[in-house]
């Protein structure tokens, strides 16, 4: 019994005496947010993983109307809020350095605030989103970052679960 105690203590300290490189990573993004309608969206995300477990904070922004806008004119208005979202995530990832891609699937949780510019309407609550993307490599630390994400808004947005696609330049350090 205490043979095998210490062969499992033993094998414990190796792993957490193990050097593990982490990576971090810093991207601007351009996007599109489909809440019904497009809008340009635009971002930053930073983030830092292990081997395969990574985490970041991403912070975006998706314009909406302004009270000049042709919707925002009618009486029963049919303007588009603006989206801002605060998430922090957790990522599964393919190892890096197994060729000039690195694949991923994420999932996250925080704060939307969505804003009708026109009436001053706003609506702060809880959201979370899932998707996913691929990091490909262009030259040094320079990357490509492709992503597609899901949320789902909780509150009184009018639009429960918007979706975007982004590219990115992503710096890998």
């Amino acid at each position: 019994m205490v043979q095998a105690c210490v062969r499992v203590l033993g094998a414990a300290m190796l792993v957490l005496a193990a050097q593990s490189t982490a990576f971090a990573d810093l991207t601007a993004f351009i996007g599109a947010t489909d809440d019904p309608g497009t809008r340009a969206t635009r971002g930053l995300a930073v983030g830092a993983g292990l081997i395969i477990i990574g985490f970041e904070f991403e912070y975006a922004h998706a314009g909406g109307d302004d009270e000049n806008e042709p919707a925002c004119l009618v009486p029963n208005d049919d303007c588009k809020p603006s989206l801002t979202t605060g998430m922090g995530n957790v990522l599964l990832q393919t190892p890096r350095g197994l060729g000039p891609f690195q694949v991923y699937g994420t999932v996250g949780a925080g704060i939307y605030r969505e804003r009708y510019r026109a009436t001053d309407e706003t609506d702060t609550s809880f959201g979370t989103n899932v998707g996913g993307g691929v990091k490909i490599d262009l030259a040094g630390p320079l990357r490509l970052r492709l992503d597609y994400r899901v949320f789902r808004l909780t509150g009184d947005t009018d639009n429960k679960t918007p979706k975007r696609f982004y590219a990115g330049a992503n710096l890998a350090f």
